[in-house]
């Protein structure tokens, strides 16, 4: 009989600011669990030599080296340098979940919509518009009020606006055009409710799925604005919509939010850092196990072992 090879130990960086962050927390768990090695590492005091000849990557004085895999932990307000950190990890050779610029596809709204848009997945009625002059038109094309105004980065609803009346809409346009903002209108699914379903995907499956409801006089279903989550069972049709989102974008492990609408579902938006306390808690599945096993399986396939 022929023996079975031994899995080796793994090395594995986690980038995120913050040690004590429930999802950060539980991926070293789940990875200390599996008998690996875990760092957590602040991309932010990380700094780089771009060389051609030997890139390097440096942490609190020392040489980032040997590291089997990365999982990007990414906030959006640090985008612009983190990514260019695990970029730097790309150049070495090592294994990131996400890459770098699937990470930064997700971040900006208006990308990431266009090209979901061109492969056909649904989604509401989104406009664009950069002068103050075809406000009105703009709104034509989305539909009348009540609209969605929504700033093209963010997270975690921030920057997020429901305008009831067309007045209304125009005043947070002309807002948001004196601050210099880009931003989408985006018509307002009514018959949602107020709910919407994030979809977690993991390496080309949804491993867990629940419907976020925002509470009282809230429009957003975030769980961080208060919202209320139970598990959701969702459809073979939302099922193949995230797992195409998740795809288009290029995101190996992705929270697409999709709100079911008279239409269908659409798709709200594709997330490539999303939490895990809210869907763990809700589906009582272990989602950082999951993503330590497929980190397992890509990580040795990316390494030759």
């Amino acid at each position: 009989m022929k023996k079975k090879k031994k899995k080796r130990r793994m090395k594995i960086a986690i980038l995120s600011r913050n040690t004590r962050l429930y999802s950060t927390k539980r991926l070293v768990e789940a990875g200390m669990k599996r008998k690996h090695d875990m760092f957590v590492i602040d991309p932010l005091r990380c700094y780089m030599n771009i060389a051609t000849d030997n890139p390097e990557i440096h942490f609190k004085g020392k040489k980032l080296e040997g590291f089997d895999a990365i999982i990007p932990r990414i906030g959006a307000s640090v985008t612009f340098y983190a990514t260019a950190m695990l970029r730097q990890f790309e150049m070495t050779g090592v294994f990131t979940l996400n890459d770098s610029d699937a990470i930064i596809r997700a971040r900006d709204k208006l990308r990431s919509l266009q090209l979901l848009s061109r492969e056909g997945i649904g989604m509401p009625v989104t406009g664009f518009a950069h002068s103050p002059d075809d406000t009105d038109d703009l709104m034509t094309l989305v539909g009348d009020a009540p609209v969605i105004i929504k700033l093209t980065e963010g997270s975690q609803g921030e920057g997020v606006v429901l305008a009831e009346t067309r007045q209304a809409a125009e005043s947070v346009i002309d807002a948001f055009r004196g601050l210099d903002a880009h931003f989408l209108v985006q018509r307002f699914v009514k018959e949602a409710r107020g709910a919407d379903i994030r979809c977690f995907v993991v390496g080309g499956k949804v491993v867990a799925a629940m419907k976020r409801t925002a509470r009282r006089g809230e429009f957003r279903a975030n769980l961080h604005r208060g919202g209320s989550a139970v598990v959701a069972h969702i459809t073979h049709k939302e099922r193949d919509m995230a797992l195409r989102a998740a795809e288009i974008i290029g995101l190996n492990v992705a929270g697409v939010d999709i709100i079911r609408s008279a239409q269908g579902p659409l798709v709200l938006e594709v997330n490539s850092s999303p939490g895990l306390e809210g869907i763990e808690a809700a589906t009582k599945k272990n989602i950082a196990g999951e993503i330590i096993r497929f980190v397992e399986k890509q990580a040795r396939k990316h390494n030759g072992d």
